[in-house]
């Protein structure tokens, strides 16, 4: 999860050791932007695509876990 948490930490503009599973993607710039670096992002490390539509509904780093989870299945 290191390199994922490195990327979303460029991505969302905040230092690498605010990023935890618990950190609110609404209190950063989680836009449409974000959303797609995103994607690009979980394809690079986990080598899964998940939806830009289902990312938008993520509320926390947390959420993006269970998502990556689920499409590693």
């Amino acid at each position: 999860m290191d390199e994922f948490y490195e990327g979303l930490a460029e991505i969302l503009e905040v230092p690498a050791a605010q990023v935890k599973p618990e950190l609110s993607l609404a209190d950063h710039d989680w836009d449409s932007m974000a959303i797609i670096s995103c994607v690009a992002l979980i394809d690079e490390v986990f080598g899964h695509l998940v939806s830009g539509s289902a990312l938008a509904k993520c509320a926390s780093v947390a959420d993006i876990e269970k998502l990556i989870a689920a499409a590693a299945q």
